[in-house]
């Protein structure tokens, strides 16, 4: 039964990339941003219903410019935090760009791209992110570098909090926590180690009862803060409220 779910799921996702892909191409150019966000919104929730994901948030996004701070899991992340705060444009890495139809997706939802081999292409990153910042957009970013996998937070890169301390724009922590039945820290949503993009479609394909908490916690003031102590502050507000839902499970 398990395998005849996965096959439907898969069906299904390739259905809404091709409806990812019109609508990128077609619809969203010809709508103002609040179309454009409320497509990417109603997007990722189908999306994410076609995976037989659940999303629960609680708190809210910070209205206006700001910088989302997450833990990161999986590639679920980015339509999980799509579908509660659609206005958030992401920072991934380069490689994403390349992807046959995910990148193009991407591309449509504003990602900035960085190459996290090259230290100097952190630096374009940043001014790109204070522009966007400036202009009032909300950006969301996985310091980390990479997914955990979902019991505990990794150290966070400080690089691109410096666009926050420049244009003096609040950062706001997000904690992303994945569970299913059995499971208080899903498994089938990791994305860890040498597993690849379809194999861990194929895990999360084929679970059942997969929730994702969206947990939107206070902005935190940039502050006199240097960015390392930011980063430092913001990973152990995160790493806080993972430990907070574990002793409440």
């Amino acid at each position: 039964m398990s395998t005849l779910l996965a096959i439907w799921r898969i069906l299904c996702v390739i259905g809404m990339v091709v409806r990812g892909l019109w609508l990128a191409g077609v619809v969203m150019p010809r709508r103002d941003v609040a179309g454009r966000r409320a497509i990417v919104q109603r997007w990722s929730v189908r999306m994410l219903r076609c995976l037989g994901v659940e999303v629960n948030v609680s708190g809210s996004a910070h209205p206006g410019a700001v910088l989302m701070v997450a833990n990161h899991v999986s590639w679920l992340d980015i339509p999980a935090l799509h579908a509660s705060a659609p206005q958030a444009r992401f920072v991934s890495k380069s490689a994403i760009a390349h992807w046959p139809l995910l990148g193009r997706l991407a591309r449509a939802g504003g990602t900035l791209f960085i190459e996290r081999e090259r230290k100097r292409d952190a630096l374009r990153v940043v001014h790109e992110v204070a522009d966007a910042l400036r202009q009032a957009d909300a950006v969301a970013v996985f310091p980390e570098g990479t997914t955990g996998d979902g019991h505990g937070v990794l150290p966070f890169h400080a690089n691109l909090l410096q666009a926050a301390i420049t244009t003096g724009t609040v950062v706001q922590p997000v904690v992303l926590r994945y569970s299913e039945p059995g499971h208080a820290v899903s498994i089938a949503a990791q994305y860890t180690g040498g597993t690849t993009l379809m194999q861990s479609l194929m895990k999360v394909c084929r679970a059942r009862g997969l929730v994702v908490d969206v947990r939107f916690l206070p902005p935190e003031p940039t502050g006199e803060l240097d960015r390392r102590a930011l980063a430092e502050t913001l990973r152990e507000r995160v790493a806080a409220e993972l430990q907070a839902i574990d002793s409440a499970t």
